[in-house]
Order: structure tokens, then C-alpha cells, then sequence
């Protein structure tokens, strides 16, 4: 694919096509990789972004409880020691 180089203020750039971001689900950044003669763009993936408040809106909710007890009864935890 060729696309062309771009000015974008002082600056050079280029525009990737809707296609092509949703495709390998390029957001807002990538990674910029120099190899061997090459720019490589890899998408940033940040998987547990937003879990913090996500958290924080289930604890106000009381629904961040444990779903079953973490030692059993007839569990013998110092075997464990």
C-alpha cells in the first residue's frame, strides 16, 4: 500500500485509513520499532485500562464481594507452612 507523506504543522506525517486501524484496533497511539531498514508500527494495547474506576464503581455497590469463601473448611493450611 502506498500512501502519501503529509504536513501537519512544522511537522511530516501520515494518514492510515479507517480500514487499516480498525483491522490490527489502533486507538489513540502505536509503537514506533526501527528495524533493520524498516519502521514498524505496532498498536498499543493497554487491556486493563479503566479497571481502577471500574473497581471503585463496584465497591460503592457493594459488589465486590467474594463469590465463595478463599479457605474451604476441611482445607488444612498448615501443610501449606
Amino acid at each position: 500500500m502506498e500512501i502519501s507523506v503529509i504536513k501537519i504543522g512544522n511537522s511530516k506525517g501520515f494518514r492510515l485509513p479507517k480500514a487499516l486501524l480498525d483491522k490490527y484496533n489502533i486507538k489513540d497511539k502505536v509503537e514506533l520499532i526501527l528495524e533493520k531498514g524498516f519502521i514498524v508500527l505496532k498498536p498499543i494495547s493497554t487491556p486493563r485500562k479503566g479497571w481502577e474506576n471500574a473497581f471503585k464503581e463496584m465497591h460503592k455497590k457493594g459488589d465486590d464481594k467474594l463469590l465463595f469463601d478463599d479457605i474451604f473448611d476441611e482445607e488444612n493450611i498448615e501443610e501449606w507452612i
